[in-house]
């Protein structure tokens, strides 16, 4: 009941439907804060309550099935999902609710080094949601759309916004130097720690789950190209954000690449955490 109740909160397969909407329809600071922070609250109650509150629970064979098949649908169907969005905000919104299926795989996993890449996933992906959203924003108060078919050729009007939202567009695909990578590498990683030369269902899922990577650099590349290179047929652009604006911005991108490059900065952080708990 503890998983059901937060994976809801959290948009866990099939439980998700209302994420999506809601991120996309949402105001944009509305948005930030939703998918950066609050979905995380859901992520801390199963760390910090449910697991240490009922140990045993997530090692019951049927429920542990159970969030490998839910996860799977968060990475596998989700991503397809994404791959199908037309409007940047879609794409965005549903890409959130995927990569909650990453994190479940470190909860399902259950290993130290698995839970620890899920505490820096979770944090890596609120700052490249953020700031991948309050770019989004941007690009919707200016141009009036964010359909695909309608953008184009930004990139020659707006090279600093172009190059922020590469930031956060790389950290979502897992790119290596950028937190996202250092997080998901750890969960799968993780989720090896019990191989003794036979597949089990977690391994299997594992196996499922990297084409999941696949898929992030499939739809956030054509959303990258869609909006960026080529030209607009309906000859829309943007200008560059004022400087006061562009500070929290650059700011949200330091920090991924700082926390990619530096991932112990964070990791040892966690680790006085556990120890004082």
């Amino acid at each position: 009941m503890l998983l059901l109740g937060f994976g809801t909160l959290v948009s866990l397969f099939p439980f998700h439907s209302w994420a999506a909407p809601a991120y996309a329809t949402a105001p944009t600071p509305v948005a930030m804060l939703h998918a950066g922070v609050l979905k995380k609250f859901g992520l801390y109650g199963l760390l910090r309550i449910a697991l240490p509150l009922l140990p045993q629970g997530a090692n019951v064979p049927w429920v542990q099935n159970a969030l490998l098949l839910m996860l799977l649908g968060n990475i596998l169907v989700m991503g397809l999902v994404t791959i199908r969005a037309s409007r940047l905000d879609d794409t965005l919104a549903n890409s959130s609710v995927m990569h909650m299926g990453y994190i479940f795989l470190a909860l399902a996993a259950g290993s130290e080094v698995a839970l620890k890449g899920a505490v820096l996933l979770m944090f890596a992906h609120g700052v490249s949601i953020a700031l991948l959203f309050a770019l989004t924003g941007k690009m919707r108060n200016q141009l009036g759309t964010l359909e695909y078919s309608k953008l184009g050729g930004l990139a020659s009007h707006a090279p600093a916004f172009t190059v922020l939202f590469a930031f956060g567009a790389f950290a979502s695909i897992g790119l290596p130097g950028l937190s996202n990578f250092a997080g998901e590498v750890m969960v799968f990683a993780g989720s090896f720690t019990t191989f003794s030369g036979t597949l089990t269902n977690l391994h299997w899922t594992v196996i499922l789950a990297l084409w999941g990577v696949v898929m992030s650099a499939v739809y956030m590349l054509r959303a990258y190209r869609s909006i960026f290179h080529g030209s607009a047929t309906t000859g829309l652009f943007m200008s560059d954000p004022a400087l006061p604006q562009r500070l929290p911005l650059i700011l949200m991108a330091a920090t991924l690449l700082i926390t990619g490059c530096c991932p112990w900065l964070l990791l040892n952080l966690l680790k006085g955490a556990l120890a004082a708990s």
